[in-house]
């Protein structure tokens, strides 16, 4: 017969060497997640230029712009857009001097996507008293299939961004 100690130190060392193996992978798993971007960032795009304009009138919506690139070989499909101190947004178009809401836009392959006065821009509802201008907030614009893109916004007052640098 063999003594329960015998069986038992192998079995205890075989438990010791795979609990340290999940450990290291767990730590490569998190180096390589550092060196490739966050956990959430979407493959081959990115978004430059990012501003939220302040409502000239506390209670009335603020407005984002920004752009988006999309250097990746795929369509993908915008499905929603956050903001940090925003109640609620919408991705709007204005088409025809008119602004209609859009549920989802689709950005094609290697094309940079403008949002702009007079064109797609983010309207925000329920905008925080503590954005003010000068500072930053974050976007984090939805996928479709869920992935999402973080990245901020310059917040400015509206006269501020309507200065042309010459006085207008």
């Amino acid at each position: 017969m063999i003594p329960a100690r015998r069986i038992t130190a192998p079995f205890a060392l075989t438990l010791a060497l795979l609990s340290l193996g999940g450990c290291q992978q767990a730590a490569q798993d998190e180096t390589k997640a550092a060196t490739t971007g966050a956990p959430e960032s979407k493959p081959g795009l990115s978004v430059a230029e990012g501003k939220f304009l302040l409502p000239a009138v506390s209670g009335n919506p603020g407005a984002a712009y920004f752009l988006i690139d999309n250097e990746s070989n795929g369509t993908v499909s915008i499905a929603s857009i956050a903001i940090a101190g925003i109640g609620k947004t919408e991705i709007h178009q204005t088409m025809g001097g008119s602004m209609k809401p859009i549920d989802r836009i689709d950005v094609e392959p290697k094309i940079t996507l403008k949002f702009e006065r007079g064109g797609l821009h983010v309207m925000a509802f329920e905008v925080n008293g503590s954005l003010k201008a000068g500072e930053t907030t974050e976007m984090t614009i939805t996928f479709a299939d869920g992935d999402k893109l973080s990245a901020p916004l310059k917040i400015e007052a509206i006269g501020v961004a309507m200065d042309h640098g010459d006085g207008h």
